[in-house]
């Protein structure tokens, strides 16, 4: 049964940079493909969660991560390859050089990732540089929020709120457009696409990060105050891959039947 369509897709190559939108993208059991590949260690961070983010720096939000090589970044090399061999084979990711990125700040200042003068830009002391093919998320590999969910937050908060704010890799636009109708599928699979299938786990623990505006940085607390007293706290959903394949912004979503 089709319950609707992916309305935008989006991927993180810096963990807490601006995330950059995409028409299509390989979702993988490590997450969408090139996403939250890199990260800054915060020193003295807990062990548990070392990450350096916008909630520490806001105005990480503003810089803008780009793979050098944009080709190489949309799908592992080996995709077509892996997927003729049968379900299951589990392609590989592209080399570090190929997945390469540089970051343009907002005065149009453009360093590699790993260059100290950006480092230095963060301002964050003893920072280092962490980098993993698995996506560096706070929880599970996939995030999921519903145009609808977005907008009735908006309402409560007297806000428009830019789908960008929630850092999802899926936006969708369920058939269904009251809010948080995306609850419902907990327990339940999605087929993105001709191939992806994804299991919905959980809802999504909301942290100071939708306050932050994805233009200007600037917070709207209102935001996950609203969140936390009428939804406990949760918007959206997070999800896990189980059939790995590409999706494309427009791709139905089809709920799969119970066996």
């Amino acid at each position: 049964m089709i319950i609707g369509h992916i309305a935008a897709l989006s991927r993180n190559p810096v963990k807490s940079m601006a995330a950059e939108a995409l028409d299509t993208a390989f979702h993988g059991y490590a997450g969408l493909y090139g996403d939250r590949i890199f990260a800054f260690r915060k020193p003295g961070a807990p062990a548990g969660f070392p990450f350096l983010t916008a909630r520490d720096r806001p105005e990480m939000l503003l810089m803008r991560p780009r793979f050098r090589s944009p080709a190489t970044a949309a799908a592992p090399p080996d995709l077509a390859a892996a997927q003729a061999l049968g379900p299951g084979i589990t392609p590989l990711y592209a080399s570090n050089t190929d997945l390469a990125v540089d970051v343009e700040l907002p005065d149009g200042t453009t360093y590699p990732i790993d260059a100290p003068a950006l480092h230095d830009r963060l301002g964050a002391g003893d920072i280092a540089l962490l980098r993993s093919e698995r996506a560096l998320t706070d929880c599970r590999p996939l995030s999921l929020i519903s145009l609808g969910t977005i907008a009735q937050i908006g309402a409560e908060s007297g806000i428009t709120l830019d789908p960008r704010r929630f850092r999802a890799n899926l936006v969708l636009n369920l058939t269904n457009p009251a809010g948080f109708t995306e609850d419902a599928l907990i327990g339940r699979h999605l087929r993105i696409g001709n191939r992806a299938v994804v299991a919905v786990l959980e809802r999504d623990p909301r942290c100071k990060m939708i306050t932050l505006d994805p233009d200007t940085a600037e917070a709207t607390p209102n935001v996950l105050r609203v969140v936390a007293r009428s939804h406990g706290g949760n918007a959206g959903i997070y999800g896990a891959v189980l059939t790995e394949g590409m999706v494309s912004a427009g791709d139905p979503l089809v709920l799969i039947a119970h066996t």
